[in-house]
Parts: C-alpha cells; structure tokens; sequence
C-alpha cells in the first residue's frame, strides 16, 4: 500500500450531538471537551494509519472559529497530514450541522502530534 493509500485509509470521522452536560455558561460546547473529543480522533486516525501504540506529544495551535451551541450535530475529521520517522502530525477539524436544516460549517481546526512507542515508551518507527 502506498502512503497516500495509508493516509486516505486512516481518515477518521466521528459524528456526535452536543448536549447541555458538555456546554458551558453560554450554552455552548465547553473548549476542553472540544479538545478531548479533537485529541480522541486525532489518536484513532494515528492508530489506524501505523497499527503501533501511538501517543499524543503536543497539540498545535487550536483555533475556535465559530461557537458550537448545544442542540447541533459534530463532525469530527482527522487526517494524517505529516508523516515523520517516530511520529505523525494529525489534522483535526469539527463541522457544525443544525439538527433541522441543511448545510454545515467549520468551527474548530487544530493539529496533533503523536508519536509511536514500543513496550518501554521509546519511540520506534511510525512505518516498519
């Protein structure tokens, strides 16, 4: 299989409604949660792409571009964007859908770097 094969393969997507026990005092999605949820698909995109323990070792600049008020639909995607020796820089956006009309928006962008480990935590090749 091809890199590029490998990372069209290993795009992660995760949809999920916001409820009220995730938002804030401003009825909308808590940032903390937002970068949770961001650093969960952005390890199961890296897990999927080099099948290796991987683990997060940074998260880059996040930008928060739109609010994400409760009651709407997420979209979660992940794509490896860098493929290093020991690690992967993972792309994260989340999409905003309204439960009850057509289109959606982007809201949050961000990226993660994750690094292969062997059974002592030292990092190995992402690619073997």
């Amino acid at each position: 299989m091809t890199l590029e094969e490998r990372i069209q393969q290993s795009e992660t997507r995760i949809f999920k409604a916001v409820f009220p026990n995730s938002t804030n005092h401003y009825d909308t999605l808590f940032g903390g949660t937002a970068m949770h949820m961001m650093d969960e698909v952005a390890f199961i995109a890296a897990t999927r792409f080099s099948r290796q323990v991987m683990v997060t070792v940074s998260s880059d600049k996040i930008d928060f571009k739109k609010s994400i008020p409760a009651g709407t639909i997420i979209e979660l995607v992940a794509r490896v964007g860098h493929v290093g020796n020991t690690s992967l820089k993972v792309d994260v956006e989340i999409y905003i859908e309204q439960m009850y009309a057509e289109g959606r928006e982007l809201a949050i962008r961000g990226s993660f770097t994750l690094v292969a480990i062997d059974e002592h935590k030292k990092p190995v090749l992402v690619i073997k």
